[in-house]
């Protein structure tokens, strides 16, 4: 047996350890302190057993959480469901013994037998197994449903959780996909309830920003966009497509028997002790509706300009322009790259008693306190443009409008500008100088743009490399030549860095980061703008007046280690 858990007292060992297991989850922000204080209660009113596994059963931590705190603690490596071998070791174990002590064997030498299991702090099972073998056990760590799904496979009838799900409903229960009633009840059973849930505590275990549900013609595919990459997920079988689409719409309050027309939803709920915001989006398709659902997990995110990626160069000339009292701030950038967030965190910056603030959002994503927050409903009539023209008469001194979206609400939003309103807004352009050229496209004048656009921000964002893992390397010359990187570092040697998989990161990237660039309307290009010139033209000269681009701000962060060049290249696609 691993020596570190052999060597464990037997009476107040298991305390301590609970207690330094809590102590890293604490550190590791996956608990939180009042969770932590009234757990103890709870425990102490309980009479007993085990802290740690209560605060996994009522979802103040995941079982992830708990596992690679457990690592930490024991100095154990963890695995995950892709490290285990395909076919179990030759050993005979009850599988009741292993599913009630959440272990299982997974490799046999000469010398010894090594073990994933779920709870390193309970020694009994392990030295069971010891003497049940008549070897030396070794010791991995493992999180407890992917284990109890690996002793399924190996020793039981192979299925995983969401297999023994599907199992428990009838072949019959999905005949009738047009009668509304049925699909209501199906949705309503047990086990379709339980099969939802799965697919989105797995999308929280992920860390995953989506979910996508796509029917298909013989299969339902279930997606997790993690870090910004689509990645495949095990997905119920085909015939329960229209009950798992039913019982996210039932969640999501939306029209069930309406399946020809996109719907808009959200679904408030508390997964593994978050507190989760999923906007639910259904477009139909040729096979179905397609579902996918963006999480917004307020609890984890963070109003923070170095945080979020801004680096010192152009921090202070960003809240600067910010900071103006008058005019217009713009941050553009494609679906799904941050840009929402960079507005909520610049709205923090502002937020102070003596300011009053209106924001028209569609959907209203993170709720701030001292905001007014209007959420826009075009079925009824409140767009952004109808929004915004209630809401100069309420005297604010900050506008923010969640999207340009066409001339009406920019003509709006310029208007307030030049009537002593600070407006931040987004744009859905490649760049920032594309931003100039987008507005005098959609029909804005070009004196009103040249008085109003203080500032555009464009930003993408890229994965970050795990940094107790990310692998240094010397940059060929021809690299260095091919991308320039003599002008970021003009003496030395050039290191760039490559992701190393390990089992808690298993892509060795963790998080994202923005790259980005920001260009400041100086005067010499509100005379380009004056003059129409060409969105290359606007860029050369805001480069001459000190402007980074975003391949260039991601190509330094490349160089410190943040991110790869693989990683910058994907998302701005330059060479």
């Amino acid at each position: 047996m691993n020596a570190q858990i052999a060597e464990m007292p037997a009476h107040d060992a298991p305390d301590a350890l609970e207690d330094r297991i809590s102590k890293q989850l604490l550190a590791r922000g996956r608990l939180k302190e009042a969770d932590y204080g009234r757990a103890r209660r709870l425990h102490e009113e309980s009479g007993g057993g085990s802290l740690i596994a209560l605060m996994t059963r009522i979802g103040l931590v995941s079982e992830r959480d708990v596992a690679e705190a457990s690592a930490e603690v024991f100095d154990l490596p963890l695995l995950s469901s892709k490290d285990f071998p395909e076919s179990p070791p030759n050993i005979t174990l009850s599988p009741r013994f292993m599913k009630q002590h959440h272990i299982c064997p997974i490799a046999e030498t000469d010398t010894a037998v090594e073990l994933v299991i779920a709870d390193p702090q309970d020694t009994y099972p392990m030295a069971a197994v010891e003497m049940a073998i008549g070897k030396p056990v070794t010791a991995k760590i493992g999180i407890r449903s992917e284990i109890d799904d690996l002793i399924e496979r190996y020793f039981g009838s192979g299925r995983s959780a969401m297999g023994t799900i599907v199992e428990n409903l009838n072949e019959g229960d999905a005949r009738s996909e047009d009668d509304v009633e049925h699909l209501r009840d199906l949705a309503s059973e047990a086990p379709v309830i339980r099969l939802v849930n799965l697919i989105i505590q797995r999308a929280v275990e992920a860390r995953s920003s989506d979910i996508h549900v796509e029917p298909f013609e013989n299969r339902l595919k279930v997606r997790y966009r993690i870090d910004g990459v689509l990645e495949e997920a095990e997905s119920p079988p085909g015939n329960l497509t229209a009950a798992v689409i039913s019982r996210i719409k039932i969640m999501a309050k939306l029209n069930i028997a309406e399946r020809r027309l996109p719907q808009d939803g959200r679904i408030m709920l508390r997964v593994q002790g978050k507190e989760l915001d999923l906007r639910v989006s259904t477009v139909p398709t040729a096979h179905g509706e397609s579902v996918v659902m963006r999480i917004l997990d307020r609890e984890s995110v963070v109003f923070d300009f170095k945080k979020l990626g801004f680096t010192d160069q152009f921090l202070q000339s960003f809240i600067d322009v910010l900071e103006l009292p008058h005019g217009i701030m713009l941050v553009t950038g494609p679906t799904g790259s941050g840009k929402t967030t960079t507005l909520y965190t610049a709205l923090s910056q502002l937020n102070t008693p003596d300011v009053k603030i209106i924001t028209v959002e569609d959907p209203v994503e993170y709720q701030i306190d001292g905001i007014n927050q209007i959420q826009a409903k075009p079925q009824i009539g409140l767009d952004f443009s109808h929004a915004l023209r209630s809401i100069v008469r309420q005297d604010p001194d900050i506008i923010m409008i969640g999207e340009m979206r066409d001339l009406e609400t920019a003509k709006i939003a310029i208007q307030s500008a030049l009537t002593g309103h600070l407006v931040l807004s987004t744009l859905h352009t490649n760049n920032s100088a594309g931003a100039v050229t987008r507005l005098l496209d959609m029909g804005v004048d070009d004196y009103l743009l040249t008085s109003t656009v203080n500032g555009i921000l464009a930003q993408r964002l890229v994965r970050q490399l795990e940094p107790t893992h990310a692998e240094k390397y010397e940059a060929m010359p021809e690299v260095i030549e091919e991308y320039g990187l003599r002008r970021f570092q003009p003496e030395g040697t050039i290191y760039l860095y490559r992701p190393k998989p390990s089992p808690i990161t298993p892509t060795g990237y963790i998080g994202r980061t923005t790259i980005m660039e920001f260009l400041v309307v100086s005067e010499p290009i509100r005379r380009l703008i004056m003059q129409h010139a060409g969105m290359g033209e606007i860029e050369e000269a805001a480069r001459k007046e000190g402007m980074r681009t975003m391949y260039e701000d991601g190509l330094v962060k490349a160089l410190q280690g943040i991110t790869t060049i693989e990683e910058v290249l994907r998302v701005t696609q330059e060479n």
